[in-house]
């Protein structure tokens, strides 16, 4: 579990704030709910499939603080559950971080694309993810709240990959639509952004390649111009950055959190 324990001098910078963080119970996820915690969230939503990891992540954090939902984000209808239960909980929605994705467990060349594993991942990485920053820009802007959109993107949705066409598609469009939404939103004072992590070690990343987190390291620090691998508490670190007030003024942004990530 990411270390989350606060320095003395830490300034609370979510301090009141009610957040939902989907593909909440593991890796960026998991990690981003503890940075919310220490950060002084008033409620913290998990939303996730993984339910034995969500349910001991909420208890770890508060059942006072935290709350885990079983939420399918190919599903609209969970999707706007989920927001409309927060609120019916909390009273309103002050941050969404749509976190859920996926990859394809194999490569997927154009000469042999796969359509079906580019459906099911599309169907998650941007249906869903265009379904959380409608219901969660519905709720905000009904309810009168300057909140923060956050999207996971990826190093990858500003070039080209030769094994993995569905994800690197999927990153390019997720970027395209934080894009839009913030030019729609920004007249209600909703301000919608992404990070763009490049590799770190998730459990969705080492499944997909088979090693350790050690192994993971040796293999992709040198691809890093600042010579360490990159941490899931440095883009937890983003996301709280981007859902604060620090970033007021900053809207329809993709910050790379990826350490001059050589591609």
């Amino acid at each position: 579990m990411a270390d989350s324990t606060p320095s003395p001098s830490m300034k609370k910078k979510l301090e009141g704030k009610v957040g939902i963080i989907t593909g909440g119970a593991s890796g960026i996820g998991e990690a981003t709910a503890l940075h919310f915690a220490t950060h002084g969230a008033r409620a913290i939503v998990i939303a996730d499939i993984q339910d034995e990891k969500g349910e001991k992540l909420a208890a770890s954090i508060g059942p006072g603080l935290c709350k885990y939902v079983r939420c399918d984000v190919s599903k609209e209808d969970q999707i706007k559950a989920l927001v409309q239960a927060t609120i019916q909980l909390y009273g309103q929605l002050d941050i969404m971080f749509c976190n859920a994705g996926i990859m394809s467990k194999s490569e997927q060349k154009i000469l042999d694309l796969d359509l079906d594993k580019y459906d099911k991942l599309f169907t998650i990485n941007v249906r869903g993810m265009a379904a959380c920053v409608k219901h969660a820009a519905r709720a905000m802007v009904e309810g009168k709240v300057k909140g923060s959109i956050i999207c996971t993107a990826s190093a990858i949705a500003s070039v080209g990959t030769e094994e993995y066409t569905d994800y690197t598609m999927s990153k390019h469009a997720v970027v395209g639509l934080v894009r839009c939404a913030s030019r729609q939103l920004g007249k209600h004072g909703v301000r919608v952004n992404c990070v763009s992590p490049g590799a770190v070690g998730t459990p969705m990343v080492l499944d997909l390649f088979g090693i350790g987190s050690d192994e993971l390291e040796r293999l992709f620090e040198r691809k890093f111009c600042l010579g360490r691998m990159l941490k899931v508490n440095h883009v937890a670190d983003a996301v709280v950055f981007l859902a604060s007030e620090e970033s007021e003024f900053i809207t329809g942004h993709n910050l790379a959190v990826d350490g001059g990530y050589r591609h």
